[in-house]
């Protein structure tokens, strides 16, 4: 039987154990472990870059609603505040002193021998200012709104050339005042209406024989707005 010799069986045997080397094999794993985790920190990376963008995004939309919020904000007080004036404009409007309707009133308000010689209105506004709402202790102490304050007062300058100036007709035309339906209307009564000048009796050139200059002040209730 014929012996078979391998002489290249001791370099197969070394080529083989040098295949086998643990340390060979563990420096390819590490390689392949370190490639692996390169790739997967580049994903990272990748996705971390991804999401600065996305939020970057997200943030500007947010800065843009936000400034469009605050402008809206902005534009509702302005709005509110407009109204505020346009209601109180037609509260004033509606609620407004009336001279002519004042006048036809004088104008029908006659008593015989009493000659009205001069009208005048005064018509003022006293205007309180607003109180802002303040905190104390934990609580807040609302606020008031400013007001004004209407003050009318009608003033009549006549003169009585009756049979007796400065008696009975000078009350008479005081009663017919507060008689009359604008007066009443307005809640001015014979209280409201003072008498602030009488005259002693003197000749008057125009009518040519004796007459009194009198004074009444009527009193229009005072109105808060």
């Amino acid at each position: 039987m014929p012996i078979r010799i391998n002489l290249l069986a001791e370099a197969q045997a070394a080529e083989d154990i040098r295949r086998r080397d643990p340390v060979k094999r563990t420096i390819w794993a590490a390689v392949f472990i370190v490639i692996l985790v390169l790739v997967w920190s580049s994903s990272l990376q990748v996705k971390v870059m991804t999401e600065n963008s996305r939020l970057s995004s997200l943030e500007g939309k947010l800065s843009s609603r936000t400034n469009e919020y605050q402008l809206i904000i902005s534009n509702k007080k302005k709005l509110d505040e407009a109204n505020d004036k346009i209601a109180a404009l037609n509260r004033l409007a509606a609620n407004r002193f009336l001279y002519a309707t004042l006048l036809d009133a004088i104008q029908h308000t006659t008593v015989e021998g009493i000659q009205l010689s001069r009208l005048k209105i005064e018509h003022n506004f006293d205007l309180t200012a607003e109180v802002k709402p303040t905190k104390s202790d934990d609580k807040v102490i609302p606020g008031k709104p400013a007001t004004s304050t209407e003050k009318v007062i009608l003033i009549l300058d006549a003169k009585d050339s009756s049979h007796n100036p400065g008696g009975d007709q000078v009350n008479r035309f005081k009663d017919a005042i507060a008689q009359s339906a604008y007066f009443k209307t307005n809640r001015i009564g014979t209280n409201g209406i003072l008498l602030k000048n009488l005259s002693a009796p003197q000749l008057d050139g125009e009518l040519g024989k004796q007459a009194v200059q009198f004074t009444f002040d009527c009193r229009f209730p005072e109105k808060v707005r």
